[in-house]
């Protein structure tokens, strides 16, 4: 009998838990709330958009077979095609005769064009001479007659529509969409729809709405065997991940190209649209699930787009050089029997995407990853009614997070997080890999970890209040990181010199001594305040460690005295703010009467030794090496390259996320080792066309200047300077070469510039 007594005290210990943890729960709720409000779509957040993007991404890395489809093939227009065949477009003669090879000759099963054929062919000169026998020529009678004889020949668009009459072979277009214009442009000829309108009326599907296309020509239209557009819609961080399968224009719709091909490849079958009942319940659901062609179910998610099953990196299929079919050098036994998919890789014809699997794809073989996953029943499943398995789950597994954990030990919690962690990827990636569905899973990840970071610090900010006064007053002077470390293990902490990576940070002033000679004692004072602080504080947000002031000069660095995997990419942060928190300071110090200033920053990463070092009357945590000399080397060459930062290949390797002019390659004072020295420019992914155009004109320009080609590197380089935002480097290297036509380097020179002075 003393069971029930027992129950009843454990019982009234388990609810004084919840009642003593009434705060964290509530809280946990709270974010609960967050994440389902978002996975309802209620509340929709970029952000975790953004993360679920990036984890689908991951599952579809991990998982594709990466293997090669040799039932599809690609004929490539690639750069060795426009060079032996002459720019694009190619005469439609000369694509008669390519298509006519295609089939007789290699024995193609089904050609389809990722290219739009929008204007007549006129390259012949039929037109011209039509006029002539219309006009100047009319009583020619010899003339009218030998153009009627040649006017066959000389119908380049005729002897295509011709060609391509006799073969299955499908057309592509594309459709524009301006929001509503209805003056949108609107070029060639639009083909039949696949859908008629009125097809789906009282359907609940949210089509995407073209308002203009840019289509073939009729006569090529009327000739295919059928058409099919190949829009790929990028996702909103520009990544195409799936394409509509249908778009609507005018009320009707559209076929893709891959389903098109598809469709004819299995005897013109008829696309047949499917409503299936959920299977996670959803007693309205209206939406289009499956799209029928013959056999083949294709799924398509809400907005009637299905997700591109990618095999693996570009080269998931057979290229064939576009030139060596039209000149019969191409492999029969890879056309013979295949879909082939007409497109290009040449990067002037602009049919490069980012994909999940790359930054620049080939668009044609995003519709060959389409036609073969829809061949083998691949493709992923994204229906409409996921949202609702995704909103149980995140309450199921939140329930469970808010409630439980806030009552265990942090090493209990820890354990607890990590288990529903892997619980919930567990159950997602069976999902994905035997069920062939899609279900969001980093809502759920970043919930259940949002759950735990917040239980944690709760109970960490409640209970190192005084910890954090302590910190707040050493904080100026080291970084907090150090003196947590220090308060939590003093017995373990250690300041003797070792030898790490890391990377180091100078900034100086430049012309501090003429600028320090107009102020007085306090102005100066106040001056190198008010620009040290900001600079100052952005190094510490980007947990760096402030080894010194010089005066006017800060050196930094990162890695030390805490470990830091990132401590390049933080360290180059550092000095792209620094750069730009100039400007608020600069505007400040015009507004005290004060002269603005300019700053140079060099940065290096590499070995460094790192500790407490000094004498027995004063220590000091520095780092000194040959890399930290580097770093300062590096500073003082901005300003003969005219340009605020310089770091060092090293450093620019350890940060790819950035984007980088090359300055030159160098010895520098105290070092026979040549470096090579760059200009971070900003963010890779924030890189505009003009930049772009920029660097790839003075890639070039250093080219010609390694190989003493004088005259085109100074022509280019002046080029570049009358365009450039940032002309400096370019003045430079035209002075250089003037030196160097008077002295030249010699045979034998390496391209290297050596720096006489610091």
């Amino acid at each position: 009998m003393p069971a029930a007594p027992c129950k009843g005290i454990r019982m009234s210990a388990f609810f004084s838990k919840i009642k003593d943890n009434g705060v964290r729960i509530g809280l946990s709720f709270v974010v609960l709330l967050f994440f389902v409000s978002h996975a309802a779509d209620w509340v929709p957040v970029g952000f975790i958009r953004r993360m679920e993007n990036i984890a689908y991404d991951k599952r579809l890395l991990l998982t594709m077979p990466k293997t090669v489809d040799d039932r599809i093939v690609i004929v490539d227009i690639d750069e060795a095609s426009l060079t032996a065949e002459g720019r694009w477009p190619w005469g439609r003669d000369k694509l008669s005769d390519f298509v006519e090879i295609l089939f007789e000759e290699y024995g193609a099963a089904i050609v389809g064009f990722d290219i739009v054929f929008a204007e007549p062919d006129e390259s012949s000169g039929l037109k011209v001479l039509e006029r002539l026998a219309e006009a100047e020529l009319k009583d020619d009678e010899l003339f009218r007659a030998r153009l009627q004889v040649l006017r066959p020949d000389l119908d380049y668009d005729g002897r295509f529509a011709e060609t391509i009459q006799k073969y299955p072979v499908i057309l592509g277009y594309y459709f524009n969409f301006v929001s509503g214009d209805e003056d949108a442009s609107k070029i060639g000829e639009l083909p039949a729809p696949t859908f008629v309108k009125g097809t789906f009326k009282g359907k609940r599907i949210a089509f995407h709405k073209a308002d203009g296309y840019g289509s073939n020509i009729a006569q090529l239209n009327s000739s295919a065997l059928g058409a099919g557009h190949f829009n790929p819609i990028p996702d909103p961080d520009g990544v195409v991940r799936r394409v509509p399968m249908l778009i609507e224009h005018d009320g009707a719709y559209h076929a893709s190209m891959s389903l098109e091909i598809v469709r004819h490849l299995f005897g013109s079958q008829e696309v047949i649209p499917r409503f299936e009942k959920p299977a996670f319940g959803g007693k309205d659901y209206s939406g289009l699930e499956w799209l029928q062609v013959g056999e083949k179910l294709v799924p398509v998610d809400g907005r009637v787009q299905t997700l591109v099953p990618y095999r693996g990196y570009k080269g998931s299929f057979p290229y064939v050089s576009a030139t060596d079919v039209l000149h019969r050098n191409a492999d029969k036994s890879v056309l013979k029997g295949a879909t082939v998919l007409v497109g290009t890789t040449a990067p002037g014809l602009l049919d490069l995407r980012a994909t999940p699997v790359a930054e620049a794809y080939p668009g044609v073989e995003v519709h060959a990853n389409l036609i073969a996953g829809i061949v083998d029943g691949t493709i992923k499943q994204l229906p409409e009614y996921a949202l609702g398995a995704e909103v149980m789950l995140l309450v199921l597994f939140g329930i469970v997070m808010a409630v439980v954990v806030p009552l265990l030990s942090p090493l209990a919690a820890t354990l607890a997080t990590v288990g529903l962690l892997l619980a919930y990827l567990g159950f997602n990636f069976f999902i994905w890999t035997v069920g062939n569905f899609v279900l969001p899973v980093a809502s759920g990840m970043m919930m259940l970890l949002t759950m735990f970071v917040l239980n944690m610090s709760y109970g960490y900010f409640i209970e190192t209040r005084g910890k954090r006064q302590i910190t707040g007053l050493f904080g100026q002077y080291i970084p907090p990181e150090l003196v947590d470390e220090m308060a939590d293990h003093p017995e373990s902490y250690s300041l003797e010199a070792e030898n790490r990576e890391m990377t180091v940070l100078f900034s100086d002033v430049r012309g501090f001594t003429t600028l320090s000679e107009g102020l007085s004692p306090k102005e100066l004072s106040e001056l190198m305040n008010l620009f040290l602080t900001p600079m100052t504080r952005i190094i510490h947000d980007q947990r760096g460690t402030i080894d010194k002031y010089m005066g006017d000069a800060i050196m930094a660095f990162w890695g030390a005295p805490l470990e830091d995997p990132n401590h390049a990419r933080n360290a180059v942060d550092a000095g792209m703010q620094m750069l730009e928190k100039l400007n608020d300071v600069n505007a400040e110090f015009v507004s005290r009467g004060w002269p603005e200033i300019k700053i140079g920053v060099g940065l290096n990463t590499g070995m460094m030794s790192v500790g407490n070092m000094g004498s027995e009357f004063r220590m000091a945590y520095t780092a000194l090496g040959d890399a930290v000399n580097l770093g300062s080397r590096l500073e003082g060459l901005t300003k003969g390259y005219g340009v605020p930062i310089i770091v060092s290949e090293t450093t620019k390797d350890a940060v790819p996320e950035y984007a980088y002019r090359e300055l030159d390659r160098v010895r520098v004072k105290g070092k026979d080792k040549p470096v090579a020295i760059y200009q971070p420019l900003c963010l890779r992914d924030d890189l505009d066309k003009q930049w772009k155009d920029e660097l790839k004109l003075y890639r070039e320009a250093l080219r010609l200047y390694r190989a003493q080609e004088w005259d085109m590197a100074e022509m280019n380089l002046l080029n570049l300077q009358r365009t450039s935002r940032m002309p400096g480097l370019y003045q430079v290297y035209v002075e250089r070469i003037a030196q160097y036509r008077d002295h030249p380097p010699g045979e034998r020179w390496d391209g290297v510039f050596t720096h006489t002075s610091k």
